[in-house]
């Protein structure tokens, strides 16, 4: 209460929002597609819940908590906009899926004041996740359409027409953090069915020791060479110009090569790099360099078995 010109003036303190709503995906909602809704953790409320969230004086930025009280789910948003029809919200479908919500089921939202980030810690549900080259990049572009982060929830991001899902293992200072305009610390955890360099390398040597016997019988392949026939080309040419070919120009025979084609060393073992060479014994080399040299010295050879001409005719 405020005391001004001599009137007492009444202003209401902030109080808490509270409202219930039929809870369905974005892909529900009329008009054009929304697939930016889709790529964040924000839901589109209906107008009435903003004229009441003015009139209670909700701090900014304005956060919910959302509640699916049959299965005593929870989870954090922020808001997007509010063109919803009344009496409905509408979510991204990763959020239906963390509150185990259907369509049309009943979602109690509260308005809720969460502390600012400083840490938190992801675990990735693919290996695919390993193959982005700047992941902390990708998450901090993504984490823009965000406006909280709850523990435990599996968020999902969107990337080079992929989507990836992550588990938010830690949140700091609390279990549901706000994440707008914050100075945040990530953390990633080993992707879910992710095997460590050492464990690889074990389950590799147990599978060559049950492998013993049919080791030998490799063992004898290893250096052998395979050939593979290849036909240079099986069709036939057709003049342009729809006449017949000549005789000098009918079809040659195909030529077939014999491509030496390698044997994979089933010996392998992970972080050795063998450089195989063919070449050619020194012993083998020095007969022929030997018989070049006799045929360079010899009698037989000569240099030049033709005659000449003048490109001047001479005048008589």
């Amino acid at each position: 209460m405020f005391h001004f010109s001599g009137f007492n003036m009444m202003f209401p303190e902030g109080r808490n929002f509270h409202a219930n709503y039929k809870c369905f995906s974005v892909s529900m909602l009329p008009g054009n597609e929304r697939t930016d809704v889709e790529k964040g953790g924000k839901i589109i409320m209906p107008p009435s819940a903003l004229d009441t969230l003015t009139r209670l004086n909700v701090e900014y930025p304005m956060l919910f908590k959302l509640t699916n009280g049959k299965k005593s789910r929870s989870s954090h948003a922020g808001v997007l906009e509010f063109v919803a029809d009344e009496g409905k919200c509408y979510l991204p479908h990763w959020m239906m899926e963390n509150l185990l919500l259907g369509e049309g089921d009943i979602l109690n939202i509260e308005s809720v004041s969460l502390p600012v980030a400083t840490f938190s810690k992801f675990q990735p549900h693919s290996t695919d996740f390993l193959d982005i080259t700047n992941p902390k990049a990708v998450l901090e572009n993504a984490l823009r359409n965000f406006a909280c982060l709850t523990k435990g929830d599996v968020i999902a991001i969107k990337y080079n027409k992929k989507v990836y899902e992550l588990c938010v293992l830690e949140t700091k200072p609390g279990n549901a953090v706000s994440i707008i305009e914050c100075d945040m610390n990530v953390e990633f955890e080993a992707p879910v069915g992710y095997k460590d360099h050492s464990e690889t390398q074990a389950s590799g040597s147990g599978q060559q020791g049950a492998a013993g016997t049919v080791g030998g019988e490799v063992a004898g392949a290893n250096n052998a060479i395979l050939e593979e026939v290849v036909e240079t080309f099986k069709g036939s040419g057709v003049r342009l110009d729809g006449k017949k070919k000549k005789e000098s120009q009918l079809e040659t025979p195909v030529v077939k090569k014999v491509l030496a084609r390698g044997v994979p060393d089933y010996d392998f073992q992970f972080g050795l790099i063998r450089f195989d060479r063919n070449i050619r014994p020194i012993s083998d080399r020095g007969q022929e360099d030997d018989a070049v040299a006799g045929n360079a010295d010899g009698s037989d050879a000569e240099s030049f078995h033709g005659t000449g001409f003048s490109m001047k005719k001479s005048r008589k």
